[in-house]
């Protein structure tokens, strides 16, 4: 056999007719080569720029954290859009175009939800009066959810509900950077374009979302009863049902909870949509039984991911006032609370009563709001007399911060510093 095979290797390299197809193949492979190799440097030289700007020594533009709020030296980086859900129900709809329009900036996404308790004509209102407005049909980033959904505040609906305002969202648009999540009770404590050129220089990988493990009282509480939401099933809202069964810890996972308002990045909020390692459906399911899951459920899936934990950043970017001790909900603020308001230097407060005099205040002092939209470097209009500067939109890539732009950024040095970070999803 050996004898044979070496025979006939003989014989095919002794023969003439191999000898031109050989080397006209050595010749295209020596081609090929050079040619894979002259390429080399310009692809590895873009490949390392990739590597840098994704890297970007960790979460934050530049290594030091002090640099990250320094003009000079941040890199630059297209402006940062945010993608607003901002919800209510049964007679909400003027409460939410008004924190809509105290909110409006052309760079972002805006999606109402109107909950299936109000009204059909509420809803169509809401709907038309977006529909009508000559800055939402140019711009065309304003939409109202078409299917209202029946939510309960401490059930999982709240969690559907907000789930496919994201899904939505991600559809229309993939350019936003964050997702933020509103009510009708929110209002802003400063205007977009402040809010806008602080993230401008904050790395896009940072979650806002207040969170501590689930422990105590609470663990017992909210972990071990079984409970249902009847807005799953009913088409009238009630309160959540609950079971003469209980049921034991996790042990896969650990749980968390805290704020149910949030600052989400959007690689954060795809990974709850698609969920490639299947920890999101888990959660999901898990909290469909669990009391105030609102909650807990971002919270557990985020500080039990590895890719993700490190970036949640324990705050909600909300001042809130609560009762001693704490209830169920919040205090309504009043204008005896707006010098802490603003103190806190949070960019969003709750809960306000409707139409509250420290609205006016706040659109006056905080906003300089003398028309429907607080003003911005974007209203290149004219504003002789009366007539509203932001009826003729400019640049939107442009800013003109004020003194919120100063009360956000001493906050985020304090949350996004070394110490703090050392304390995410403890």
């Amino acid at each position: 056999m050996r004898k044979n095979a070496g025979s006939y290797s003989g014989r095919m390299f002794s023969d003439r007719k191999w000898i031109i197809p050989f080397f006209a193949t050595l010749l295209v492979s020596v081609s090929l080569i050079l040619t894979a190799m002259l390429g080399a440097p310009s692809s590895a030289g873009r490949g390392d720029q990739l590597t840098r700007s994704e890297d970007s020594s960790g979460y934050f533009v530049e290594s030091d954290l002090e640099r990250s709020y320094n003009d000079n030296v941040v890199t630059k980086m297209e402006a940062p859009r945010f993608a607003y859900l901002i919800s209510g129900t049964k007679g909400d709809s003027q409460r939410m175009l008004r924190t809509l329009e105290a909110v409006y900036h052309p760079r972002n996404q805006y999606i109402l939800h109107l909950d299936l308790e109000a009204l059909p004509r509420e809803r169509m209102e809401l709907a038309n009066a977006v529909k009508a407005d000559p800055m939402f049909r140019e711009v065309e980033n304003v939409r109202v959810m078409s299917q209202s959904n029946l939510v309960t505040y401490k059930g999982p609906t709240m969690i559907a509900c907000t789930l496919q305002a994201i899904a939505i969202l991600l559809k229309e648009s993939s350019g936003w950077d964050w997702f933020i999540n509103l009510s009708a009770s929110d209002y802003p404590l400063m205007t977009q374009d402040d809010l806008l050129h602080v993230f401008s220089n904050l790395s896009r990988d940072l979650n806002f979302i207040e969170h501590t493990r689930l422990a105590g009282w609470k663990l017992n509480q909210r972990a071990k009863p079984i409970i249902y939401d009847p807005a799953l099933y009913l088409s009238r809202k009630s309160d959540l049902a609950w079971t003469t069964q209980r049921r034991t810890l996790p042990t896969s996972f650990s749980l968390f909870t805290g704020s149910a308002w949030v600052v989400l990045t959007r690689s954060f909020v795809e990974y709850c949509i698609w969920g490639w390692d299947n920890l999101p459906r888990t959660m999901l399911m898990y909290y469909a039984n669990f009391v105030s899951s609102p909650e807990g459920y971002f919270h557990t899936v985020i500080c039990n991911n590895e890719e993700f934990r490190h970036t949640a950043i324990s705050h909600d970017l909300h001042y809130i006032a609560w009762d001693n001790p704490p209830k169920q909900h919040p205090r309504s603020l009043t204008m005896k609370d707006f010098d802490k308001m603003v103190t806190s230097n949070a960019p969003f407060a709750r809960k306000f009563p409707k139409d509250d005099p420290v609205l006016d205040k706040i659109d006056k002092e905080l906003l300089s709001r003398a028309h429907r939209f607080p003003p911005g470097a974007w209203c290149v209009g004219s504003s002789d007399g009366e007539a509203d500067p932001c009826s003729t939109r400019g640049n939107d890539t442009v800013f003109r911060p004020g003194p919120g732009a100063e009360r956000l950024r001493e906050l985020l040095q304090i949350l996004v510093s070394e110490e703090n970070k050392s304390k995410r999803c403890l």
